[in-house]
């Protein structure tokens, strides 16, 4: 670990920043940032901000030739009535070594002056061995935000387990009295993702549990076509398998990348 790693939050207007904090970051099967970029997306948002990372690798996402920061602050807009809510997306995975300096980032900027943040709910989708009737999401609440959201609720608790990295240092500082309420919903995912599934679980749980209407058919139409490209994919291995000369059996290139 680089003893000079920082996140740095600036934006542009703290008093939007009020009511649920929901929070992304990139992970194994990116469930949670397929979600809340979704919801942001679809409601409207407006970005109001990011946060800087020092001294860890960088990236910088792309879409039609236009770059973007990997960690943006969304606010609901201000024309939406139906709830305050404001979103730390991050395309960049922070290692569990700087889970730390991370939060210290998500503090200064929910504990600004003009800002007013009452909870905060994490994405949190987890490679986990599971059935399939397990498709689930599992709740990890601090006793405040059990009693406020889930009690009137279907949303399981986990049974049993730990959290690492983000999750976990938002929960014990919590925990300490140290930030709001903190509900972490975790769901099993299928790498590498994108888990559409796991992310419309995580909408369907906004939709019950904080009334906010999304529509999510564009990101069931996108993993219906996975699912078809994957059924397909498997039949032609299956063809090539059953063939004269078995796939295990041929000879090719060492660099197949863009094959």
């Amino acid at each position: 670990m680089s003893p000079d790693v920082r996140y740095e939050s600036s934006v542009s207007t703290a008093d939007r920043l009020s009511g649920t904090l929901f929070v992304a970051l990139s992970n194994l099967g990116v469930a949670g940032v397929t979600a809340l970029d979704h919801l942001v997306t679809a409601r409207g948002c407006d970005q109001i901000g990011v946060v800087r990372s020092r001294g860890v690798p960088q990236i910088t996402p792309v879409e039609n030739g236009e770059p973007r920061h990997p960690i943006r602050v969304y606010a609901s807009p201000e024309v939406d009535t139906e709830a305050d809510y404001c979103a730390v997306l991050s395309e960049l995975s922070i290692p569990v070594w700087a889970a730390a300096p991370f939060v210290d980032a998500i503090q200064n900027l929910i504990g600004r002056t003009e800002a007013d943040i009452d909870e905060i709910v994490i994405f949190h989708g987890i490679p986990i061995p599971h059935d399939p009737d397990e498709h689930e999401v599992y709740a990890v609440s601090t006793p405040e935000y059990r009693t406020r959201r889930l009690e009137n609720t279907d949303i399981v608790p986990l049974n049993g387990g730990v959290l690492d990295g983000v999750p976990s240092e938002l929960t014990l500082r919590n925990l300490d009295g140290e930030t709001p309420p903190v509900g972490t919903l975790v769901t099993p995912i299928h790498p590498p993702g994108p888990d559409f599934d796991a992310a419309l679980r995580f909408l369907a749980f906004v939709r019950e549990v904080y009334a906010l209407d999304v529509d999510d058919d564009p990101l069931r139409e996108r993993s219906a076509a996975m699912t078809r490209y994957y059924s397909e994919l498997a039949e032609r291995l299956e063809t090539l398998e059953a063939g004269d000369v078995p796939i295990g059996t041929q000879s090719w290139p060492e660099d197949r990348m863009y094959m």
